[in-house]
């Protein structure tokens, strides 16, 4: 059994208040969720508005398929306007 696991550092484009944060950071996780099958959430930077840290994990048998799925989430967070990312730690194990 492999774990993938990716830590995404995220700049938010607009967003004047962390209610507006959350929503947009809501609308992502929710759309990989049901889109990729992972598990995702919000893991730093709560209390900033313009900044959101994700944790994203995966399990399976395969590094291609690992690699690959992280790899299709990352390209739709990038695809996303309302963000940019800033860094990307992606690990498996």
């Amino acid at each position: 059994m492999l774990t993938g696991v990716c830590r995404l550092e995220l700049h938010l484009m607009d967003g004047a208040s962390l209610k507006e944060k959350r929503k947009v950071i809501r609308s992502i996780i929710d759309r990989l969720k049901s889109r990729f099958n992972i598990s995702i959430a919000e893991v730093g930077s709560q209390d900033l508005h313009r900044m959101a840290e994700i944790g994203l994990a995966i399990v399976g048998n395969e590094t291609a398929y690992l690699d690959k799925v992280i790899d299709k989430a990352i390209n739709f967070i990038d695809n996303d306007a309302r963000v940019q990312i800033v860094s990307i730690d992606k690990n498996i194990f």
